[in-house]
């Protein structure tokens, strides 16, 4: 097979022998998946899925800034605001069936999650067979800081991390390197980018039976120990607590100046996404699969984006208008309703995800 371009050139289609290769190509917007995107992904994995020549999937993206920035929030935010309510749906409903399509694979998805990968990015690679993590590698679901929740089955990743380091990070929208992403559960193997093109032609010309796993392997470098191991301590300790305030009181209590950092982070982030947020984590640990998990996400994403101001003004600050001065609405943790998480997840979205 040689490389074949979609209609917008956006996704790149390629691969020869057995492997299947797709190419995320908006280096310039660092890979931000769009509606078209998705689509041309979803089209040629069903394609591939009836085809007995491709046997091994390999999905990575154009440029040396990043696999994947996430989902284009800028679009997120025409649509929102301009009433398209129609295309919201049909956006969260075809990515998060593009993620637990890559999740099921019958044919193993080995996904390069090279530089940049956050948010949506997570969603493509996240939830591969082989998940590949490199010494450039910046991974995150950084959503609560536009004061949303992290989507894309990011709460079923975040749920079996280690210790509470799930509502560390979804809280914080803190980013992994290389070592936290694998410490964390997000990724499965460091490969060094200068090893990078071997693998490749090692998965396009492998002799059988040697499986992917196998041929990753023999390019496979520990790295440094991940940050988290010492950071646990505290982390774990101040995150058990039962609610928003309770972790940033105890953040303040310890003597880490890491805690503090993050304790003044937590009082300044949008008050709605972080107490959703921690209750879906939560909620996640309970539930049985990852696609009961993008159910529940896509009942939240439609409830910030049909009923919460905070979504549209975070994407205005952080994006949109890059002022960086979001007005959260409330904008003080104690000014919460008490029933403002009770009511996120009782939303109802019509039609439901599945």
């Amino acid at each position: 097979m040689h490389a074949q371009r979609t209609d917008d050139d956006s996704v790149l289609v390629g691969g020869r022998g057995g492997l299947g290769h797709l190419t995320l190509n908006r280096p310039r917007a660092i890979n931000a998946l769009d509606l078209d995107m998705i689509r041309a992904l979803n089209v040629t994995l069903d394609r591939w899925e009836r085809d007995t020549d491709v046997d091994v999937i390999l999905l990575d993206g154009a440029g040396d800034r990043g696999f994947c920035a996430g989902g284009d929030v800028r679009a997120l935010h025409e649509m929102v605001v301009g009433g398209r309510v129609d295309e919201v749906h049909a956006f969260f409903r075809e990515e998060y069936a593009l993620d637990h399509r890559i999740a099921t694979s019958a044919k193993p998805v080995v996904a390069i999650a090279d530089g940049v990968c956050m948010g949506g990015g997570i969603g493509l690679a996240g939830h591969a067979a082989i998940r590949i993590v490199t010494e450039r590698s910046r991974l995150a679901m950084p959503e609560t800081r536009i004061g949303f929740t992290p989507d894309v089955g990011g709460s079923w990743l975040l749920a079996r991390a280690p210790g509470r380091l799930g509502e560390y990070l979804a809280l914080t929208g803190g980013t992994m390197d290389a070592s936290d992403a694998l410490y964390a559960g997000f990724a499965d193997h460091m490969v060094p980018t200068a090893h990078l093109e071997a693998l490749y032609e090692a998965l396009e010309n492998r002799a059988d039976p040697s499986s992917p796993t196998e041929l990753v392997l023999l390019f496979d470098e520990t790295p440094e120990p991940s940050r988290f191991e010492t950071a646990r301590e505290w982390i774990d300790d101040a995150f058990a607590a039962d609610d928003v305030a309770g972790i940033v009181e105890r953040l303040r209590a310890r003597p880490e100046t890491e805690a503090h950092e993050t304790a003044e982070l937590l009082a300044a982030s949008a008050p709605t996404a972080l107490a959703v947020t921690l209750e879906a984590v939560r909620r996640a640990r309970a539930l049985p699969s990852l696609r009961a998990a993008l159910a529940q996400e896509y009942g939240l994403v439609l409830w910030f984006a049909f009923t919460q101001p905070d979504l549209v003004e975070g994407i205005r600050a952080q994006v949109v208008d890059k002022d960086r001065s979001p007005s959260w609405s409330p904008a003080r943790h104690e000014d919460l309703p008490a029933d403002r998480v009770a009511e996120a997840f009782a939303y109802q979205p019509e039609p439901e995800l599945w």
